[in-house]
């Protein structure tokens, strides 16, 4: 074998390598996110828990926020792909049904998932906003962005006629409704089954926002 076959085949090793400890690291952060809280988790906890030395998690992550920021991202979109929530087909296509019953399933299938993925790290992040900086500046950005983007889908409701009421106030509707405020005190809190949050934020949408 030549030099200039093993380099591209090292190389590819070494990258599947990193890419490994990369995951055991997120998943290891996710972990004691959610159980230890932000603020408590130290670089420290993540190695131990990871499995690796702490200069590793350093080198992949130069901070605590960058993994932070790095684990609910991946945990909020599902994958790694640079594709951000809003331009996925999954919400995009919440923008051209007209059935208000199927659009209601559609939104909260889509907004259910993502907050089975991620909820639990967005409530952490909000239970640190007090006292650190970093969750602080991540919990205004996600709640204005989640803000926005019900307003811009519940303009488009009212486009095709499905708002019992204006497009402003049906957007400040589904910011609290979908929040994951509502879904922690629901499946956390009270102990609901996925199933019965489903069903109920379905009939709360039809009943307060759309034209069921």
């Amino acid at each position: 074998m030549t030099d200039d076959v093993k380099r591209p085949y090292r190389s590819r090793r070494r990258a599947e390598s990193a890419e490994q400890t990369r995951e055991l690291i997120r998943t290891a952060a996710r972990t004691l996110f959610v159980t230890r809280g932000v603020i408590a988790t130290t670089m420290r906890q993540v190695a131990a828990e990871a499995g690796v030395a702490e200069r590793t998690v350093y080198t992949a992550f130069p901070t605590k926020a960058a993994l932070f920021n790095e684990v609910v991202d991946i945990a909020t979109a599902g994958d790694d792909r640079p594709v951000a929530v809003a331009d996925r087909p999954a919400f995009t296509d919440l923008f051209t049904e007209t059935d208000p019953r199927r659009v209601a399933e559609l939104c909260v299938g889509f907004g259910t998932e993502l907050l089975e993925r991620a909820g639990d790290l967005i409530m952490a992040a909000i239970e640190s906003a007090g006292g650190d900086a970093d969750m602080r500046e991540f919990c205004d950005r996600a709640a204005e962005n989640n803000r926005a983007n019900m307003l811009t889908l519940a303009q488009a409701w009212e486009r095709n006629g499905l708002l019992r009421q204006d497009a402003e106030t049906a957007g400040a509707l589904l910011h609290t409704l979908c929040s994951p405020h509502v879904h922690y005190l629901l499946r956390r809190q009270q102990g609901w089954s996925v199933d019965r949050y489903r069903d109920w934020l379905i009939d709360t949408l039809l009943t307060m926002v759309l034209k069921g």
